[in-house]
């Protein structure tokens, strides 16, 4: 196994934990936003999506047609502070989730 196949399998399985802490905090949707809310020309779609529906349908969507379609990685990502300023002062504990940002923040970064 090459050294970028094993990148690969590492950011896999982050994007696997990720989706497996937005289950376990009982915010993964079923149903996707409307069409619109993808169009939003702010960070993270903070105008037209909560943050955990960013998270599930254009993060971990867009990392999963990459890893598919063999393109390039981000090389750069800081998704966890958003992570954890979305939950600061929610009665919801997001730590395992930001934990699981910060990996993939890692990974993609190079740090």
């Amino acid at each position: 196994m090459t050294t970028r196949e094993r990148h690969l399998d590492r950011v896999t399985d982050s994007l696997l934990q990720i989706e497996i802490e937005l289950r376990r905090l009982d915010v993964w949707a079923s149903v996707s936003p409307p069409e619109a809310a993808f169009q939003s020309a702010e960070p993270f779609c903070l105008d037209t999506m909560s943050f955990p529906q960013w998270l599930q349908f254009v993060f971990l969507q867009k990392m999963k047609v990459l890893i598919e379609s063999g393109h390039p990685l981000p090389s750069v990502s800081g998704i966890a502070p958003m992570a954890e300023e979305y939950f600061r002062g929610q009665q919801l504990s997001g730590r395992g989730l930001v934990q699981a940002l910060e990996e993939m923040d890692r990974l993609l970064s190079g740090a």
